[in-house]
Parts: C-alpha cells; sequence; structure tokens
C-alpha cells in the first residue's frame, strides 16, 4: 500500500477547499438572484379613502402607471425608492412595503407635486399635492 505524502495530503486539501469554496459562492449567488415581486395583501384598510379611476386623472398618471407595470425605465432616479409615510396618511405598513413614483408636471421645472405611492398589495395612491392627500386609484379603468 502506497502511502500518501504531505504534498498530496495539502494536494488534496487545496481541491476541498475549492470545492466547498465554489459550492458556497453558488449557494450565495443563487440567494442573491433577483426574484419576482410576490403579491401581497394590503396591508391596512383603505376604505377611507376617497377612489378615482386612473382615466379621470391627468393623461401623464396614465404614463406612469405604464411604467411602474412595465419596470421602468423611470424618468427620475427617486422613481421607484421606498415611502416612508411620514405624513401618516396612507394605512400603517411595515418599512419598505410603499414605493414613490413621479407624475410629470408638464411646464414645471422640477419634479412638479404629482406622485403615485404604490403598496406591495397593489394599492395606487394618487396625490397631486405632495403627499397632502391622496385617493385611491382604480387603474384598470
Amino acid at each position: 500500500m502506497k502511502r500518501i505524502t504531505s504534498k498530496a495530503v495539502q494536494i488534496l486539501l487545496a481541491g476541498l477547499v475549492t470545492v466547498v469554496g465554489l459550492v458556497g459562492f453558488q449557494a450565495s449567488a443563487l440567494s442573491a438572484a433577483p426574484t419576482a415581486p410576490v403579491a401581497q395583501a394590503p396591508c391596512g384598510d383603505t376604505a377611507g379613502f376617497q377612489k378615482v379611476d386612473l382615466s379621470a386623472l391627468p393623461k401623464e398618471a396614465t404614463d406612469t402607471v405604464n411604467l411602474i407595470k412595465q419596470g421602468g425605465p423611470y424618468p427620475y432616479p427617486q422613481d421607484g425608492q421606498v415611502f416612508s409615510n411620514r405624513e401618516g396618511i396612507l394605512p400603517k405598513c411595515d418599512s419598505g412595503y410603499y414605493h414613490e413614483y413621479t407624475v410629470k408636471t408638464p411646464g414645471s421645472d422640477d419634479r412638479g407635486a404629482r406622485r403615485f405611492v404604490v403598496g406591495n398589495g397593489g394599492e395606487y395612491f394618487y396625490t397631486d399635492d405632495h403627499y397632502d392627500s391622496f385617493r385611491l386609484t382604480n387603474i384598470n379603468a
């Protein structure tokens, strides 16, 4: 029977470390892969909000909804960012539940005051007064 030298042991250990490292890398790469958003139920009561059909809002609101549905690209870097609900007007939900999107205002030299705040449960809240008030929007009308 042949005796294994210390050099052979070193080579075997190096190979084992490499294999284990690659398996760990593949597992972390898989867990970091983007996943499709998981639909969830709205987190709070929306009954007290004025309702509005998308077709009743400015044309730019429909443009923004279409961008949101296709995942961008968005015209402003703030679009798609987490909305913190500091005003406390929207139902209280976990951090990261809401995201905001700009609704362009023709003639405005900045983002203007119009936004959609979208909940992970599919709620579209429209504001045209920079978060002072919101209307729950039926985006299918």
